[in-house]
């Protein structure tokens, strides 16, 4: 909570670090999936006798985080719901190359029909998995958080949401609706910070206000506001720190996020100057598919 700010919400989606819960959208996500892969069937797959059974193995080639396990197996269950499926790693897992991450025991037309799409949703969401790992291991000693944006694919925000937090990485709000984020044009509508920031006040106090900020005078503006969290919005290392400085001195303290110019190359050096969060849209939307084949014996 904000020390001196009565406003403040006790907690924001930044501040929790609870374990990965699997989205309520699972089920909806995995049948667009599928609709969009089979219309009418499987024609390759009705090639293959209806009582065959089959046995397969999902082996990585890569070094990764593991994510996407929930999906993978709504996918292979929707289709044939005996399926059988032991599995070697949990979500949030480190897995190496050459290893066997499931071994999947089913009919064999199902386990054909669902392996592109169980693959689909296995290596993009290890991907951000393995993304977002890759920034909290850069930033390890700092005390600083790394947030994820609204920067994801689209009809795959909440899997993309979970896999950040498989990575160990934590949520920025989901949406527009669950988190009040004040940029350029909406203090250019507002008239002024100040007047943006009681807006957002007398709308809800349920949620945190954020304000994002160009310079450091807009910083003072913020502070002055009340603002809750304010984002640093591609602010030189000497400014960060100076701003760290300024908000640690102010009587409403606000916590600090940078934004803008973050990579693999910089952002050890942002979280030393002090700021609490980083938020780096890069771990959903930069992301390149983890190298995983499904493989049948």
């Amino acid at each position: 909570m904000v020390e001196s700010d009565k406003h403040a919400p006790e907690t924001s989606p930044a501040d929790s670090a609870a374990a990965p819960v699997v989205p309520p959208d699972l089920a909806e996500t995995v049948s667009r999936a599928l609709d969009e892969d089979l219309q009418n069937g499987d024609l390759t797959a009705s090639l293959i006798p209806e009582a065959t059974r089959s046995r397969a193995r999902i082996v990585t080639r890569e070094d990764a985080i593991l994510a996407g396990r929930p999906y993978a197996e709504a996918v292979f269950r929707r289709l044939d719901s005996a399926a059988r499926l032991d599995w070697f790693a949990t979500d949030g897992d480190p897995i190496r190359a050459g290893e066997t991450v499931c071994e999947i025991e089913g009919a064999a037309r199902a386990l054909l029909t669902a392996e592109r799409t169980a693959l689909n949703f296995l290596q993009t969401l290890s991907a951000t998995a393995t993304a977002a790992a890759r920034y909290v291991a850069a930033v390890a000693g700092t005390g600083c958080k790394i947030l994820d944006t609204r920067k994801t694919l689209p009809g795959l925000r909440l899997a993309q949401k979970y896999a950040v937090r498989c990575g160990g990485a934590r949520n920025h709000r989901t949406g527009l609706y669950d988190g009040i984020l004040i940029k350029e044009n909406h203090i250019t509508a507002a008239g002024s910070i100040a007047a943006a920031v009681s807006a957002a006040r007398r709308i809800s106090s349920a949620v945190p206000v954020e304000v994002e900020v160009e310079s450091l005078e807009e910083l003072g503006q913020a502070l002055e506001a009340g603002a809750d969290i304010i984002m640093l919005d591609d602010f030189s290392l000497a400014d960060m720190a100076e701003a760290v400085a300024r908000n640690r001195a102010h009587p409403r303290r606000a916590r600090l996020e940078a934004s803008g110019g973050v990579n693999l190359g910089t952002v050890g050096a942002i979280a030393e100057t002090g700021v609490d969060y980083i938020s780096v849209g890069g771990i959903t939307k930069h992301i390149r598919a983890i190298d995983l084949s499904m493989r049948f014996e």
